[in-house]
């Protein structure tokens, strides 16, 4: 989270306060959410078993983009990309306000398309240079993360 946070520019990220994980998933249909006051988010704890394919369709996302193959299971490092570049990300878009002064607090900030439109378009600017860190979920997968997967042999 703070490798994500010290990427960015300090007027994109000014508003936010703290970042809190819980089980609040609401069972896997939440996966992010910004409090009322709109300085903190929390992130969602993801059941042993969901799949992340909703969440892709409706933002026209592959899961290919995240380092996971199409019809298999999400491996560790996908899963925290995703979580990272994506929900992380589109969360501290609804942070970001879009007009002042309006009478409605809500009307200040972003709202879903223009939350994920600042998630989509951050991801590819923080991915667009190699970033030298040894945890691999900070740059975009590598080809040899899709390599086919062969069992070992098993030792008898």
């Amino acid at each position: 989270m703070r490798v994500v946070l010290s990427r960015l520019p300090e007027d994109v990220q000014q508003r936010l306060r703290a970042v809190h994980f819980n089980d609040k998933a609401r069972g896997a249909r939440l996966l992010g959410y910004v409090n009322r006051g709109r300085r903190e988010i929390a992130l969602c704890a993801l059941p042993f078993r969901m799949s992340l394919k909703a969440a892709l369709v409706k933002r026209r996302q592959t899961c290919e983009q995240f380092g996971a193959r199409r019809g298999h299971k999400w491996p560790a490092l996908a899963i925290r990309r995703f979580m990272l570049y994506d929900v992380f990300l589109h969360e501290l878009g609804h942070l970001q306000r879009i007009k002042e002064g309006t009478r409605s607090v809500r009307l200040q900030f972003a709202r879903e398309k223009l939350a994920q439109e600042f998630a989509m378009q951050w991801c590819k600017q923080l991915w667009s240079k190699p970033f030298p860190h040894p945890d691999q979920v900070h740059n975009p997968p590598a080809p040899e993360e899709f390599a086919p997967f062969t069992p070992a042999a098993v030792v008898g």
